[in-house]
């Protein structure tokens, strides 16, 4: 049994993000696609307009206790995931296995997906979790690379690492480029005839 996805799909668009943005700052909508400098700088800032952008994601074959952990995150997200009641599937529930296999959906915003990045891409975590995680940070990727650039563990999000028993990461040269990768913002785009 190896968990992976079954889909990934985007709700949302950076024009509402960016429209979003506008109303805060009393402008009106705008038209075009935001630019890659302006999304990782709203992602880094984690205004609240990046709400408006949504994943929804399902798993397939996560183990129970997985799952578990992962429905443990509860703001800017929602989780479904398949029953093991008696009722339903026909199995005594009180002989199933922590690792037995379940359907495991969710809706997330994109602040939310970033926020659970933090610790499910720790090195603390389970590495059955993390490979869980990376699963969608690497689907967010291929559709949203700018949110997905941002999906990072803790220490790199705040500079330091805040766990009791730190994982060793910190301070190496991986955790260093991590870092450097994690503020770089996109140089500004030339306008036409500039």
């Amino acid at each position: 049994m190896r968990a992976h996805l079954k889909f990934m799909k985007v709700t949302g668009s950076w024009r509402d993000v960016a429209d979003a943005a506008r109303t805060t700052i009393r402008q009106d909508e705008g038209t075009g696609e935001p630019s890659a400098r302006w999304k990782k700088r709203i992602l880094l800032a984690e205004h609240s307009p990046i709400r408006k952008l949504c994943f929804n994601w399902k798993w397939v074959d996560l183990p129970y206790w997985v799952s578990v952990h992962l429905v443990r995150h509860k703001f800017g997200i929602e989780h479904f995931v398949s029953t093991q009641r008696a009722d339903r599937t026909g199995q005594d529930r009180a002989g199933a296995r922590q690792d037995a296999p379940v359907l495991h959906e969710c809706f997330a915003n994109a602040q939310a997906v970033m926020f659970i990045s933090r610790r499910r891409l720790c090195g603390q975590a389970s590495s059955e979790t993390r490979a869980a995680w990376r699963l969608v940070v690497d689907a967010i990727a291929e559709k949203e690379p700018e949110v997905a650039a941002c999906c990072v563990p803790e220490c790199v999000y705040r500079g330091f690492c805040p766990e009791f028993k730190p994982c060793g990461f910190c301070g190496t040269p991986a955790y260093e480029q991590a870092v450097a990768a994690y503020r770089a913002v996109p140089p500004p785009q030339k306008r036409p005839g500039a």
